[in-house]
This record gives C-alpha cells, sequence and structure tokens, in this order.
C-alpha cells in the first residue's frame, strides 16, 4: 500500500529531471496553456518581468513540409519560450562581470508532449562559473528556479 502511494505522488507532481547539469527541466502533468501561465505568473510575481513570449512551436510549423522528416522528430505539442528580466540582477552582474550580461535577457523554454509539460532553463550559476559574476549568478538560478517550481504546483 505504501508503495502504491508513492508512486502516485510521483505521478502527479511536478518532477525535476537528472539531464544535463546545465539545464534545470522540470515537468509536470498537465494542459500546457494552464501550466504556462502559471509559470509566467510566478516569475512576475518573483519580479522577473516577461518581456517577450515566442512561440517557437507555431514559428517552425511553417516549415514541416520543406524540412520534411527532419520536422519535429520528438513530436513535440507545443514549444513556448518566455523571454524575462530584472533590472537588479542585470545591474549586479554588470557590475561583477561585464561579460557575463550576455547572460540578459534571461530565458526558459516550455514544451508540452503526452499530456506533460516542461520547463528547460540554462542556468546562468553554470553559465557564470569561474567568473567575477558565478556568486550572484547562483543567487539568481536559486530563485529562478523556486519561481519556475512554485508555477510547476498548479496552485493560485
Amino acid at each position: 500500500m505504501r508503495i502504491l502511494y508513492l508512486l502516485c505522488c510521483l505521478m502527479f507532481s511536478s518532477v525535476a529531471s537528472a539531464g544535463s547539469p546545465n539545464v534545470y527541466t522540470a515537468s509536470v502533468k498537465g494542459e500546457f496553456d494552464v501550466v504556462y501561465k502559471h509559470v509566467y505568473d510566478s516569475l512576475e510575481k518573483n519580479r522577473f518581468f516577461v518581456v517577450l513570449e515566442p512561440d517557437i512551436g507555431k514559428n517552425i510549423s511553417r516549415f514541416a513540409k520543406k524540412w520534411g522528416d527532419d520536422y519535429n522528430q520528438n513530436k513535440l505539442e507545443r514549444m513556448k519560450s518566455m523571454v524575462f528580466c530584472n533590472g537588479w540582477y542585470a545591474n549586479l552582474v554588470s557590475n561583477a562581470d561585464p561579460e557575463m550580461v550576455a547572460m540578459c535577457p534571461l530565458h526558459l523554454t516550455m514544451t508540452h508532449k503526452a499530456g506533460i509539460t516542461s520547463v528547460h532553463f540554462v542556468r546562468p550559476d553554470k553559465v557564470a562559473q569561474g567568473s567575477k559574476a558565478e556568486k550572484v549568478a547562483k543567487e539568481l538560478t536559486e530563485k529562478i528556479i523556486k519561481a519556475i517550481d512554485a508555477g510547476m504546483k498548479l496552485k493560485n
């Protein structure tokens, strides 16, 4: 009975993936637009303001015929990004290491397949390793992942 309970909990909770150590990935069973809105709202609530929302899936779908078998081989049903920024952190990063402003603005990409919505986020703490901006990038990464995780819980 305990094992069944644990399996049910795992099925209906968000899951962080152990893929690339440079990319934070979390997934949850849920409709794309609902999860997307929750993550968007959570970022904004945590002062990471979304400035652009490229719908990558829609944009590349125009090339399906031209690309043939090379188009969407993983059969992703949705793929959309959020480009976001927090001026305070952009300033801290540029003060610590002007080259690291290459991370600004930040972004994440959300995908959807077979009822599972996932968020993929390139970790600033990994990008800034060894730079003078490493400490602030670590703090920034932690805050963004916390906001992503809060959004993936699908609670108002």
